[in-house]
């Protein structure tokens, strides 16, 4: 009897988990605005990021779109926050400074900055730190690239 129970709570589980579905906010959504040219200046990894999520809205097939082109310039900072007392990191925090003007036919809509941070712990094992410092990177950089798309909306319900 517990066998059949506990199978039949796996499946539950697993047919509820599986049913849900799933969607990126940002992602296949029909935007009233396309972005034509986005120019990166910065950090590499952190503007990578950034134009993948812009991607989404570029270039769409809709004439009757407002047409934007974005300059992005972004900078990375790490710090220590915290040391032991032999002077070795104990905290660091990433810091992420984008800031970014929109333009339709040479006239600057917005112009503005976005700056996001993390405190991290420092890690003995130098790869486990990197991949740390990847993936807030990561994360930083999607947070931000999902509030340009959200300003830009904003702008349009304007």
């Amino acid at each position: 009897m517990n066998k059949i129970l506990g199978k039949t709570i796996i499946l539950f589980l697993l047919f509820s988990v599986t049913s849900c579905s799933y969607k990126p906010i940002f992602l296949k959504k029909n935007y009233d605005f396309e972005i034509r040219e986005i120019f990166l200046v910065g950090e590499k990894d952190i503007n990578r990021i950034i134009q993948n999520k812009l991607e989404f809205v570029k270039n769409n097939q809709n004439n009757n779109k407002k047409n934007y082109d974005i300059n992005i310039k972004s900078t990375k900072k790490k710090e220590i926050v915290s040391k032991d007392s032999k002077g070795d990191p104990v905290k660091f925090e990433l810091h992420i400074l984008v800031e970014y003007k929109l333009t339709n036919d040479n006239i600057t809509l917005l112009n503005t900055k976005i700056e996001k941070k993390n405190i991290y712990n420092n890690d003995a094992d130098p790869f486990k730190l990197e991949q740390t410092e990847n993936i807030i990177l990561q994360n930083l950089s999607e947070s931000i690239g999902d509030a340009i798309i959200s300003s830009i909306i904003n702008l349009d319900d304007n």
